[in-house]
């Protein structure tokens, strides 16, 4: 058994904590001097871009560090120095008086063993509760983090489960011997903003009913505004700013803290000229008004003459297999997109977005309706008609680092496309790929590159410049910047939107990010289940928005703001209460 905990003692304590990293015979810093402490029931934010240091020294608490690492400085959990402790002390303090929630829970979990199985197995480790003792402590568990169903939970592997529902099965699991220390590793940003709303609302009663410290590590300033107490903002692994949330996010002094504000996307920014749309006050007085709803079909959408995407009633299917029936992911979806237009298409995961995204260039089938881009019908899959498709259309991925050829330099990856469809070849080909990379705005030295020597930004813009390679009629952009840190992301979206501009390609910009779109698209299609939920143009959509699964989603969004943050998340608990 543990010892019990003093709670009138820091849960964590950093005094002048440094990690450097052994590279190549050198000592590198990822972290250096930080002092913080966070005391139980408190919520501290350390905030900043990928290779800030913020996620090496929250790890150096656990000694989670590779081999080729080390720590200095004084690492306090509960009064009790933690760095030069044996890896048997290290043992019983991971899980009982500090826990983890990392950021992608399938690869958290053991995909072979059931959620419940892994829940006893941290209960019984450090615990004298015999197996039916573990098994009633992990039901009550699942039941207090959410989740609808704990006995179907408790014996579900998973992968058989949703990506809120692995985290809220991963925060059970770190709950379950009341640590005093929460670590929430990015515990969101993989998650829909809905489903990241509730996990938050979790994390928050938590910290309320255990009284337990939060350190969260995130990038996402409006995750910070949601939870957090204290911000720690940190640059190239130093601390540049530190205060509450009300003094950081209000007045920031440092300029970095200022220009990861800036980049944040802010919902109603979007708007005609330079009006901003107050979306908290439109959205209040659609739900305590009761806006009626018009008498037009909210799903449909403008005529368009000659669109280059055109989808009529169409519907797709995920084909049967053994006694699994033919699952339909896309129902019945009607829209247009003309030549010069950027339409965002939004809906949490599940939703058929990326789905319609396929099917728009010709890589999923349909099962009834019409699919015509750029005059080519390819409702009937036709392998030759879709073969000649591939020269009208582009697709930037979700995840830069997965979609280029590690073999390949980043010049040859641009330039593929071209080769294969004959366009250009030799010097004339290098002519190319120079023009493109100046389009992206990266340096023609690049060309001889390979992906892992770039960061996550630049290699958004490798697969920009490829997808742009032939000169798309349509470019289907699937969640183009959710794997990219809030200042990066800034910049691809303005990067995508002045290509547009100068190629007039007609956009399938997919998100499950209100705010994303809305600095980007013309217009914004909302899905839900498959089916379009309402359509309109961003003031439409922002300013009345007629179905309650649009208002919550806008609602979810999270900003950085505090007090904003606290009316949305009144508003979003009164859509939840209506609907």
């Amino acid at each position: 058994m543990s010892t019990p905990i003093d709670t009138t003692v820091p849960a964590l304590e950093m005094n002048d904590v440094s990690v450097d990293f052994a590279v190549d015979g050198y000592w590198v810093p990822a972290a250096k001097n930080l002092n913080y402490s966070i005391a139980r029931g408190q919520v501290v934010a350390v905030v900043g871009e990928s290779g800030s240091g913020k996620s090496a020294s929250s790890m150096a608490i656990l000694d989670l560090l590779p081999i080729n690492s080390r720590v200095r400085g004084e690492i306090k959990v509960n009064g009790r120095d933690v760095t030069g402790l044996s890896p048997r002390q290290l043992r019983q303090l991971r899980g009982s008086e500090v826990a983890a929630i990392f950021q992608e829970p399938m690869t958290a979990l053991n995909p072979v063993l059931t959620v419940g199985f892994q829940i006893i197995e941290a209960i019984r480790a450090h615990t004298s509760k015999t197996p039916s003792e573990a098994k009633a402590r992990a039901l009550e568990l699942l039941g207090m983090v959410g989740l609808p169903d704990p006995e179907k939970a408790f014996s579900s592997y998973p992968h058989q489960l949703s990506g809120g529902q692995r985290q809220r099965a991963m925060i059970a699991q770190a709950i379950c011997l009341d640590p005093a220390l929460l670590i929430a590793d990015e515990p969101t940003t993989a998650l829909d903003v809905t489903v990241q709303a509730e996990i938050l609302d979790l994390l928050r009663d938590l910290r309320d009913r255990l009284q337990s410290a939060v350190l969260l590590i995130t990038h996402d300033m409006g995750v910070v505004a949601d939870l957090a107490d204290w911000i720690v903002v940190m640059k190239d692994g130093e601390v540049v700013e530190q205060g509450t949330v009300t003094q950081v996010l209000g007045d920031p002094q440092a300029v970095y803290t200022r220009e990861l504000l800036a980049a944040v996307p802010r919902l109603g920014q979007g708007g005609e000229g330079d009006e901003t749309v107050d979306v908290v006050e439109a959205l209040a007085s659609v739900v305590e008004e009761h806006v009626p709803v018009p008498d037009v079909d909210a799903t449909a959408g403008p005529r368009i003459d000659a669109p280059v995407l055109s989808l009529q009633n169409v519907s797709i299917e995920y084909g049967k297999r053994g006694r699994v029936a033919a699952f339909r992911a896309v129902d019945d979806v009607s829209l247009d997109i003309a030549e010069g237009e950027i339409v965002g298409l939004v809906g949490e995961s599940g939703s058929g977005k990326s789905t319609i995204g396929r099917a728009a260039i010709g890589l999923q089938p349909i099962a009834e309706g019409k699919l015509v881009v750029d005059g080519i019908d390819i409702s009937g899959g036709d392998r030759k008609i879709i073969r000649s498709l591939r020269r009208k259309v582009g697709i930037v991925f979700q995840d830069p680092s997965s979609s280029l050829n590690p073999r390949l330099p980043i010049g040859e990856s641009i330039g593929e496309p071209m080769l294969l469809a004959g366009e250009a070849k030799g010097a004339a080909l290098d002519k190319r790929v120079e023009a493109l990379l100046d389009d992206v705005r990266l340096p023609r030295s690049y060309r001889n590159r390979y992906p892992h020597e770039l960061s996550g930004g630049q290699k958004q813009r490798v697969g920009i410049a490829r997808a742009l390679a032939l000169k798309p009629r349509l470019l289907v952009a699937d969640e183009p910047t959710s794997a990219l840190d809030v200042s990066v992301q800034a910049r691809v979206l303005e990067l995508l939107s002045e290509l547009q501009a100068e190629y007039r390609f007609a956009c399938l910009f997919i998100s499950h990010d209100l705010a994303v779109v809305d600095a980007m698209a013309d217009r914004i299609v909302v899905l839900y289940h498959g089916q379009i939920a309402e359509q309109g143009t961003r003031d439409e959509i922002l300013r009345a928005p007629k179905e309650a699964y649009t208002q919550r989603l806008i609602a979810a969004i999270p900003v950085p703001d505090p007090a904003e943050q606290a009316a949305r998340r009144a508003i979003r608990r009164q859509i939840l209460d209506v609907s």
